[in-house]
């Protein structure tokens, strides 16, 4: 019943938020606001309108959607691969731990957008240099949760690895990993949120495809509905994409969860 009551008021609040937007927009014709239904017509115009036997897709679905979806998936994997990996490293040595932080503090301080002039001399155009934006500014997250994660593990525990022999491979499978596992999983979720977002920021500059692209080329054209049916379905896309998250991370940290509900009682 509580969970019932919980989904009721999550999911009220958005419905009132879209119900006083619709009345707003229809009462005031407010230019640059249409109505949510307006919005949701032309979403499933420009993506869901296609035959049944393509799932109702349209063929934008393989110019504005995938292309970003490819561009997400490949910067998130290579920022959380090379920030988990870079984490470990840092985070069990102390000399390199202190030689690095100063670098590490200024390129995460550095916004990723104010990079993309950089990214496009050095990458041109192409989705090398959206990858790759993606990746630089969705690592920072993976890397200093996974930096907090490792440097948090009990020492009782490194201690007893030790005392029975395991090599240092085996300390970082069963004990160093599985310890720092929370907070790595905290940092890839706030990193695909970013991902996301340079996807988007990415696909405004010198892009032919992606939904970035096409929310940019509807705002020229003054195309209202189409722009805020891109945004709408890029919110929905990290709704989704994050839903996925959670489920993995549910299942991965089941052991966690136990723990914690053990030490509550």
């Amino acid at each position: 019943m509580k969970h019932l009551r919980d989904a009721v008021v999550r999911w009220g609040a958005l419905v009132v938020l879209i119900g006083v937007w619709q009345l707003f927009a229809v009462r005031a014709h407010a230019l640059f606001f249409p109505p949510p239904s307006a919005i949701a017509a032309q979403l499933v115009a420009l993506w869901l309108s296609g035959p049944p036997n393509h799932l109702f897709l349209t063929p934008a679905v393989a110019h504005d959607v995938v292309p970003s979806l490819v561009r997400i998936a490949l910067g998130w994997a290579i920022a959380a691969i090379t920030g988990v990996a870079a984490g470990i490293v840092v985070g069990r040595s102390t000399v390199i731990s202190r030689l690095v932080n100063p670098v590490l503090q200024f390129l995460r301080s550095t916004p990723g957008p104010a990079l993309i002039p950089v990214f496009l001399v050095m990458l041109g155009t192409g989705s090398t240099m959206r990858v790759a934006l993606i990746a630089f500014g969705s690592v920072w997250p993976v890397l200093l949760n996974t930096i907090d994660g490792v440097q948090s593990v009990d020492v009782v525990q490194l201690e007893t690895a030790r005392a029975f022999g395991l090599p240092l491979g085996a300390r970082l499978r069963h004990v160093i990993l599985p310890a720092a596992m929370p907070r790595i999983f905290a940092g890839l979720r706030i990193a695909l949120s970013l991902a996301i977002i340079l996807m988007v920021v990415s696909e405004f500059v010198a892009s032919t495809d992606g939904l970035g692209h096409a929310i940019f080329a509807a705002e020229n054209a003054y195309l209202l509905p189409d722009m805020w049916a891109g945004i709408v379905l890029v919110g929905i896309l990290g709704c989704g994409l994050n839903a996925l998250f959670v489920a993995i991370e549910y299942r991965a940290l089941f052991w966690y969860r136990g723990a914690r509900q053990r030490e509550r009682a």
